[in-house]
């Protein structure tokens, strides 16, 4: 009974190798594990994604990159649901064969997270991807004048989150059915370029996102085996609703164009961008992927800022 446990919880890669395919002539034919990229590239999961209300997200870029591609259904999660139901009535409109739920709730709120993963899990008999992307700004303020609550609470958005999506969300991945025969899935979670280095956040944000990614690289040896994977997303500099006043404060001044310019490709990003790399990552096309913090940044994190003519 114990063996039959442990096999059913190893992945398909594992248990049923790809077998060679044939030839071409002399040569081996290539094999390959996930379907053909020009197609839907999530066809048939069933997606889970927090954070999704601000209309400038990352979250609600994703679920359109998810939709488009052919999710069986999504979940878009947030604890303001100002404008939810107006992103479900664009997707629906969009997708309309996407099945696209909505649900308000912190997602720090341990019971919270595990009820949304259980009716994926009763309506469908599947999870495939959960994208952990909820998250705030911190306090903009430096390190003395932030109170051990105000760095608790920023803790616990930023990184408990992270954890109760991978403590149910893997759990839900590794179930298994006549449809899905082997457990298999992607935990994506939204870290940042100020969890890699400094001087990209205040000290209780730069310590969540650090914390982000450690706990992807950690959980993703607890998984081992599975077929289930867990990435950290890191971007720089883009305009969400968390950077949003900062972007506002610019165009005021009319210092926009100013923002990313210590970035190699001198410019800000947009949240598709960011977006098209989370599809990739909840997609079978990144099977091989595990462990990693995806610096999305421009190049930011590659090296330290320079003034352009000050060097050589």
């Amino acid at each position: 009974m114990i063996a039959k446990r442990r096999l059913a919880a190893l992945s398909e890669q594992l248990v049923a190798p790809v077998p060679d395919q044939g030839s071409f002539e002399d040569l081996p034919v290539l094999k390959k594990i996930a379907p053909d990229s020009n197609g839907p590239r999530v066809k048939g999961k069933v997606v889970i994604v927090t954070g999704t209300n601000s209309p400038l997200g990352i979250g609600r870029a994703s679920v359109h990159q998810f939709a488009q591609n052919g999710a069986r259904a999504i979940y878009i999660c947030d604890f303001n649901d100002k404008h939810l139901e107006t992103h479900k009535r664009e997707l629906k409109s969009l997708y309309p064969d996407v099945d696209v739920h909505t649900r308000t709730f912190d997602a720090a709120n341990e019971e919270a997270v595990k009820a949304v993963v259980d009716d994926a899990l009763n309506t469908y008999g599947r999870l495939d991807v959960f994208f952990a992307n909820a998250g705030v700004i911190g306090q903009p303020k430096v390190f003395t004048e932030v109170t051990g609550a105000e760095f608790l609470s920023t803790l616990n958005t930023n990184i408990v989150s992270v954890h109760l999506a991978a403590k149910y969300g893997a759990q839900a991945m590794m179930k298994t059915s006549e449809e899905k025969k082997y457990p298999s899935g992607s935990i994506i979670c939204t870290a940042s370029v100020a969890g890699l280095r400094s001087n990209a956040g205040s000290t209780d944000y730069s310590a969540s996102k650090a914390g982000v990614v450690s706990v992807a690289q950690t959980i993703s040896y607890q998984l081992a085996g599975t077929g289930v994977r867990i990435n950290a997303i890191c971007p720089g500099v883009i305009e969400t609703g968390m950077t949003a006043g900062m972007y506002e404060a610019a165009r005021q001044r009319g210092t926009e164009k100013k923002i990313g310019q210590l970035n190699p490709l001198r410019r800000g990003a947009h949240a598709d961008e960011v977006a098209r790399v989370a599809l990739f990552l909840g997609s079978d096309e990144s099977s091989y992927v595990n462990g990693q913090a995806w610096a999305v940044d421009g190049g930011l994190s590659a090296g330290h800022p320079f003034v352009p003519g000050k060097l050589g």
